[in-house]
This record gives C-alpha cells, structure tokens and sequence, in this order.
C-alpha cells in the first residue's frame, strides 16, 4: 500500500466522521425522522438518513484511491464506485419520499444488472452472470436493510467485513480491492461513534443499501477476477443465515414474510437480556469466526478444509439458537415469533 492508499482510506473515515455535523441539522430540518413502533428495536425518535455521509466519505475515498493511484486500482474499482452510489440513491428517495415495494426491488435488480454487465464485461466472465448477479446484489441490499435494526450492527458489519475482503485480496492475489474494501471499512467504522456514542442517529435505507451493494458488488467482482468463492462467502453468512432462517420462520408460521417485524436473531437477543451493542458484538463475533474459518478453509488442503466447513456451520447453528440459550441463561424467554 503506497501513500495515496493510505489518503484515500484516511479520507474515507475523516469525511464519514465530520460530515454529520452538518448534514444532522439538515436531516432534523427536511423532517427525516424515525418514529418508534411496536416493530422497533428502539425507544425514541432519531434522525435517519446519515448513510448519506458514509456514501460521500466513500466517494471521496474511491475517487483519491483512483486519481493518486494513477489508476493503478484497474477498471474494476469505477464498476464499485458506481454501483454504491446508485444503491445509495435509491435508499436516499427511500428514505425521504418513500417506494413501493414492488419499485425498489425492481430498480434495485436494474442496478445489479447494469454493474454485473459492466463487471462481466471487463472480466470476459458469460454472460449468464448477469442474472446471477443482479439478484444477488438485490437480495444483499435487502439482507443489509433487513439486519439494519440495532445501533451499531450496520457500522460493525461494514468494518469486520470491509477487513476481511482486503485480507482476501491479499491472501487471493487480487491487490484491485484491498484499497475499495479498506476504504468501506473506514467508512463505516466512521459511523460508529455517531450512532454508539452520540445517541439517536441511524444510517436509513441510504446507509442499509450502501452498506448492502458495496459489499456485494465487491465480492461480485472479485468473484468474476477469479477469486475463491470461499473468501467472499465467510464474511457474509451469518447476515444471510439470520435473514433465510427468519423468513422461513416467518412462512412456516403464516405470516407475511415482507412485512415489518422485529423477529431477527439480533432483535431476539435484545429481548433476553443483551443490549444493543451487546447484540452487536454477537452478530459481529460470529461474522469473524466464519470469516476466518472460511478463509482457513480456502488455505487449508485435504481433510483440514472439510473440518474448517464444519466450524462455520457449528458457529452459524450456535448463532442462530444464541437468543435461546442466552435466555435460559438469564432468565427471560425469547421471542420466536
């Protein structure tokens, strides 16, 4: 990592830190407030929409890492940029103006397509991966929203995971996103202290859909440059076990899948005893461990890589019966539906 990588990552986190200061008045002026329910995981009003600066700092960050870099990033790190931005826009009108369901999914499949075709293109990838990839841009900026419940879990995620697919571009020898995915992990981790030690303040659909594209389009890319999926799965799998496990709770039970609820293993854990931040560091700790197993499991030869797929599954059954036995332990009954 050069001089300019280390400016555009400093950039990233500097700008994501300073900018709430004056976009959070704004915000409380246009009316962007979160108004409790029964579905919330919190108590009070809070300002949303902040994810608009974490998408500036990234943009800054993007932009330093490609102009310093005398485009030594490749053609791949504008696809990233892109892509993020137009998710975070969608999330933007979202948050201010509001979507039907039916629209924000198709947009959000539109945006997926145009940046796997883009990505297809420059890695001579078939062409069949563009369905592929759209929906799976689409269904992670969902998984994203979904998870976006508690204070801090959002920030987390893009810090752990951010640190994870820079270790994978190292480890997997492709150097093109060590910069993007450092640069996401600045961002993000940028947001932390407003939303964990300035109170009520949230990213909003922009931030969930920033956080949620960024890092699919990331994986995607590295995906279709030849990575092992491996490396890019590890770092995901406990936000889409939670996601898939609670939606089939959900259909088992009769009830509409996509109506709000707060019946995630995270929201769970916050019902037996575990603060919000408490519920963070669970989701946040199970995220590493199948992070690193996974990334084990990639280095790993023989018997060894089986026994690492193993862990992960041990850490993502634990995970999602963690609100079950955590009750037991401290005496309060989990919410299962």
């Amino acid at each position: 990592m050069n001089a300019a990588d280390a400016l555009a990552i400093a950039a990233a986190f500097a700008a994501g830190a300073l900018l709430p200061f004056a976009l959070i008045p704004l915000l409380q002026r246009l009316g962007v407030i979160d108004v409790p329910n029964d579905r919330s995981s919190h108590t009070t009003t809070a300002v949303r929409g902040v994810g608009l600066t974490i998408t500036v700092a990234m943009l800054i960050g993007f932009a330093v890492a490609w102009s310093a870099g005398a485009h030594g990033h490749g053609p791949l790190l504008p696809v990233v940029a892109g892509v993020s931005l137009a998710a975070a826009a969608l999330g933007w009108v979202e948050d201010y103006r509001g979507l039907s369901v039916g629209w924000r999914f198709g947009l959000q499949l539109i945006i997926g397509a145009l940046g796997t075709t883009a990505l297809v293109a420059l890695t001579d990838s078939s062409r069949w991966w563009i369905l592929v990839g759209a929906l799976a841009l689409a269904a992670y900026v969902n998984v994203a929203n979904f998870m976006d419940g508690i204070n801090g879990i959002s920030g987390l995620h893009g810090l752990v995971v951010g640190l994870f697919f820079a270790g994978a571009g190292v480890l997997g020898h492709q150097a093109w996103m060590v910069v993007p995915s450092l640069v996401i992990a600045a961002g993000f981790s940028s947001f932390l202290p407003w939303n964990l030690g300035r109170g009520h303040v949230f990213l909003g659909d922009v931030g969930s859909y920033l956080l949620g594209a960024s890092l699919a389009v990331t994986g995607a890319a590295a995906f279709l440059n030849g990575m092992e999926a491996g490396y890019l799965l590890g770092p995901v799998v406990i936000y889409l076990a939670d996601t898939a496990y609670t939606l089939l709770v959900r259909i088992r039970a009769g009830e509409r899948w996509y109506a709000a609820h707060r019946q995630h293993v995270y929201q769970r854990l916050t019902d037996v005893g575990l603060s919000h931040v408490g519920s963070a560091l669970v989701v946040t700790a199970a995220t590493a461990l199948c992070a690193a197993g996974a990334m084990l499991s990639v280095l790993a030869t023989g018997p060894a890589q089986y026994l690492w797929g193993v862990f992960i599954l041990v850490v993502i059954v634990a995970y999602l019966g963690s609100p079950a036995w955590i009750g037991r332990v401290s005496g309060r009954a989990a919410a299962t539906r």
